[in-house]
């Protein structure tokens, strides 16, 4: 750390990341500290058209990363952060010492660093790690203070380093043979390829029938339960499990039955008068421990499941009560608990749930991990004595009070004794009439001592093992013994179907990445959204749907960067981080095998090999899906579409026959039966409606990708009427070559609500394309139009739009109807009082009232302080309350939108080595001394 310069009377300086830790910090602190924040990072890589001039001709140039140096970054302190630096300058300089307490992670080591690097302070520095905002954390951080660990600090910068160049080789591959603004990532990659494989297995699946017999049965003392038909003459029944992905019966040991319709229902009838007897009695002990304290994914995931919340809403909401001094810190990947929280979970079980509900001595839980990093105990409430829920109801808002339940729980839970009791399994037989011996099955589980579970109990992903678990646990058996005599009635056959694989969620693809050891606690909720964002992803429901460009992103990345999309690649990748992060490996040696590739004869390609050497890349194939052997899906321009192959001895110049596929039809629902039906609906949406007699020119209706619209069709000319234009001549007097002329737009415009391609005529057609129609002028005379828009009819004076009724109006209306509106104050929305478009309940930050609304510019989300617009892509129906919020809290994020901008280019100075301040390393293997490259 830098010497002590002299002895000063200022305060000690605290730097947060958050302003919202500043008062609850300083709160603890108490007099002699200075709490101020970084809020968040100050600075990073650039864009590489914002580096110097001098620098973007260099081995820098390309990634902000020099090439030649190790790997060095080049950092710029952010635009609107340097403000921020100043006024902590300012403050360092009345300071003694520098306290660096940003997150205990290594985003927040690397965060601290960067500091240090830009502040430059000649005082003391110590480094702080708060895992939890109260009084005991403080004072424990207090006391074992520590220096910065470059370690970590060389873990995040190589990771943020890797990414860049990852991300800058890739993506423009993408841009080139797919469309502009995709992008390619480390992680994002890997989990939209898990979600498109998915769909993949969807798609090729094929359903298997299947039937099967349920009945109820009663003893003598009429106690009646249900059971199901297992075998048939000693043979096992075949149900959905032994059916494989193409609707064949798997291979089993032992022989099957599989029953259809005709021999199900036979079954039933000759069972009809059948006597039955209990032919087994079978009962199992069954224990059930608690599940381990919260990690990051484990919260998002039970979050998921339990809230139906994001990842990225779970993470918001979890800052929020680490924050304020609610629970330790969200991002880590230990289930460790300390003897502090031990004692508090198992205190509070006992006050609550009796003696008897915990064990003898403490429980102890191991990560699966042995690299569990980042703040190192689980998430859990905050304090050495934790807080009940009852207790904080009135200071937190209902999402906030909700997790905090949930986290609560799941601690107290986890220190529980295990639930007891048994499970019994019942079989029972009847002869049918046609002597085939059927045998039936039930069983249930009784639960003797709930133990952890009268606090808490884990959520299930599937949807079939949650109506399992529930159709178990209300089975009510009675006693029974073997040969006790039953009576059968209400026996009933039932055909099932196959299912093909369910869909990932964001519990599931969580609980995925995290078991293949893929990416880390803090990369799952962005990862997420990342791939929401760039439109490879939909949800649906829950469920997270590929869009047909991600199977052509995922393809390209498959067949030409496969080893970068292999999960046990990427999964080692976050290995060698680890490794870096305990100073066991060197971060300029990864980087240079990952990039540049080994030495020797037998080296491996790194990524710039594998860039440059590519070779042709068939964009066609790359965005091409085959439906059918005769119909193929394209990803085009404008979006995904059916080509029919054209039939052998086609005319040369043959168009292909298209169909447009709409945005809401999911890959998997893309039969060769669905294929058809759009090809049948799109000959029907094309029309000729005749010739303008004024033009000439072929009138057409259309159904379009983006609804139904009429057009003219506009011939190129020929090459004889482009030779037989006017001469002209150039100044020397010799003769110009003819000039072709430029592509005349067709006049478009969308079918009114009320007509159809089918039903459209041409003077319909014609009136429409004429549009905007001029209503007259007004005393001043200025002109009034008439149109059709986007979000509906409405007239036009100059600037100043008003909506009307309908669109049959923009026909019909006169200039006094159209002067009446204008002479009435001009509304704002709606023009009367309507109800919402939708409602969301409270949001969770501002506590008021979330709405979405129909506005000028068309629906949007507010809660009466922060508005978003609703994006295209998010139909009404599908937006959910936890969009609603994560919309509204990125709009506050954002802040306000500034008017006025900056040149990007303005006082950038020349490059230039900074001085060796990197903080000294741990005493571990020698490590360069010298600062990464940025900007003074």
């Amino acid at each position: 750390m830098p010497a002590k310069a002299k002895e000063k009377t200022g305060k000690k300086l605290v730097i947060v990341e958050s302003p919202a830790k500043v008062k609850s910090i300083a709160k603890y602190l108490g007099e002699g500290f200075d709490v101020d924040a970084s809020v968040g990072h100050i600075r990073d890589l650039p864009q590489p058209s914002e580096l110097p001039t001098e620098l973007k001709k260099t081995s820098v140039g390309k990634f902000a990363v020099d090439l030649d140096n190790d790997f060095e970054p080049y950092y710029m302190v952010y635009p609107d952060k340097k403000k921020r630096v100043a006024e902590l300058k300012a403050k360092l300089k009345d300071a003694d010492e520098l306290y660096l307490a940003t997150d205990a992670d290594r985003e927040g080591e690397a965060i601290a660093w960067h500091l240090l690097q830009v502040l430059k302070p000649k005082v003391p520095v110590r480094r702080l790690a708060f895992t939890e905002i109260t009084k005991e954390g403080i004072e424990r951080a207090l006391g074992s203070m520590r220096e910065l660990d470059t370690d970590l600090v060389d873990a995040q910068e190589t990771r943020r380093v890797l990414d860049r160049l990852y991300g800058y080789e890739i993506s423009p591959v993408l841009w080139r043979k797919i469309a502009r603004g995709l992008s390619a990532g480390r992680v994002q990659s890997v989990a939209t390829r898990l979600v498109v494989e998915r769909e993949r297995e969807r798609m090729a699946f094929i359903s298997a029938g299947y039937w099967d017999i349920k009945g109820n049965f009663a003893t003598a003392g009429s106690e009646s339960f249900a059971a199901k038909l297992s075998s048939v003459d000693g043979k096992r029944v075949a149900s959905g499990r032994d059916y494989d992905d193409r609707g064949q019966l798997k291979s089993t040991k032992n022989p099957l039955t599989p029953l259809n319709q005709e021999a199900a229902e036979s079954l039933v009838a000759n069972l009809a008068n059948s006597d039955f007897a209990v032919t087994s009695v079978e009962d199992k002990p069954y224990t059930r421990r608690p599940a381990a304290p919260f990690t990051t994914s484990t919260l998002q995931q039970e979050a998921s499941r339990k809230l139906r919340w994001s990842s990225k809403l779970t993470m918001q909401i979890a800052q929020r009560l680490y924050e304020n001094g609610y629970i330790t810190y969200m991002r880590t990947d230990s289930v460790f608990l300390s003897n502090e929280a031990v004692r508090a979970a198992r205190a509070q079980a006992t006050e609550l749930y009796g003696a008897d509900s915990i064990p003898s001595s403490p429980r102890v839980y191991k990560g699966k991990s042995d690299s569990a990093q980042e703040a190192h105990e689980a998430v859990r409430p905050a304090g050495d004595m934790f807080r009940r829920p009852k207790d904080v109801r009135s200071q937190l808002s209902k999402d906030e009070f909700v997790l905090y339940e949930l986290i609560w729980k799941r601690t107290v839970a986890s220190q529980m004794a295990d639930a007891k009791g048994f499970t019994a399994t019942i079989k029972l037989s009847g002869t049918a009439s046609d002597s085939r011996v059927a045998e039936f099955s039930a069983s249930g589980t009784v639960i003797t001592f709930r133990g952890f579970l009268s606090a808490y109990e884990e959520g299930k992903d599937s949807e079939s093992d949650a109506a399992e678990k529930a159709e178990n646990a209300e089975a009510r058996l009675p006693q029974l013994t073997v040969g006790q005599g039953l009576t059968g009635d209400e026996l009933i056959a039932l055909g099932h179907e196959t299912t093909p694989p369910a869909r990932y969620t964001e519990a599931s693809i969580v609980a995925e990445l995290e078991k293949r050891e893929i990416g880390r606690p803090s990369t799952y909720a962005p990862t997420i959204s990342t791939i929401m964002d760039r439109g490879y992803v939909t949800k649906r429901g829950g469920a997270l749907v590929p869009s047909w460009i991600a199977f052509s992103v995922i393809r390209l990345l498959e067949e030409h960067f496969a080893k970068y999309v292999d999960y046990d690649f990427t999964a080692r990748l976050e290995d060698d981080l680890d490794e870096i992060a305990h100073g066991n490996r060197a971060r300029t040696d990864w980087l240079n095998m990952f990039y540049f590739g080994g030495k020797g004869e037998t080296r491996p390609e790194g990524l710039k090999y594998v860039v440059d050497n590519l070779g042709d890349i068939d964009a066609r194939a790359i965005n091409s899906i085959k439906i059918t052997d005769d119909i193929t899906l394209r990803v085009g321009k404008f979006g995904p579409y059916l080509e029919r192959a054209l039939p052998e001895g086609a005319e040369e110049g043959t168009d292909p026959q298209r169909a447009n596929v709409p945005e809401e039809l999911a890959p998997d629902e893309l039969t060769a039966a669905k294929a058809e039906e759009l090809f049948a609906t799109a000959q029907v949406s094309e029309r000729e409606l005749g010739i303008e007699e004024a033009t000439g020119r072929k009138i057409v209706a259309k159904d379009g990708r983006y609804g139904a619209y009429v057009t003219e069709i506009i011939p190129d000319m020929t090459e004889e009427e482009i030779a037989a234009q006017p001469v002209e001549y150039y100044k020397n007097g010799k003769p110009k070559p003819p000039k072709k002329p430029v592509k005349v737009k067709p006049r478009t415009a969308s079918l009114f609500k009320s007509m159809t391609v089918e039903t459209v005529t041409l003077d319909e057609a014609l009136k429409l394309m004429s549009l905007p129609r001029v209503v007259g002028a007004d005393a001043e005379g200025e002109e009034i139009t008439v149109q059709n828009g986007r979000f509906g009819p409405y007239l036009k004076k100059g600037s100043d739009s008003r909506s009307i009724e309908s669109e049959e109006q923009i026909f019909s209306i006169t200039l006094d109807e159209a002067l009446a509106i204008y002479a009435q104050p001009k509304q704002r929305g709606a023009r009367a009082a309507v109800p919402p478009l939708a409602e969301f309940g409270v949001d969770p930050t501002s506590e008021k009232n979330i709405v979405v609304k129909d506005g000028r510019f068309g629906p949007y989300i507010t809660d009466g302080i922060t508005n978003i617009t609703v994006p295209r892509a998010t139909s009404l129906e599908e937006l959910t309350r936890e969009q609603a919020i994560e919309m509204l809290a990125d709009k506050r994020a954002r802040g306000p939108v500034k008017r006025t901008a900056k040149t990007a280019t303005a006082k950038k100075p020349a490059a230039k080595k900074a001085p060796a301040k990197k903080a000294p390393a741990k005493k571990a293997p020698a490590k360069k001394a010298t600062a990464k490259k940025s900007e003074k």
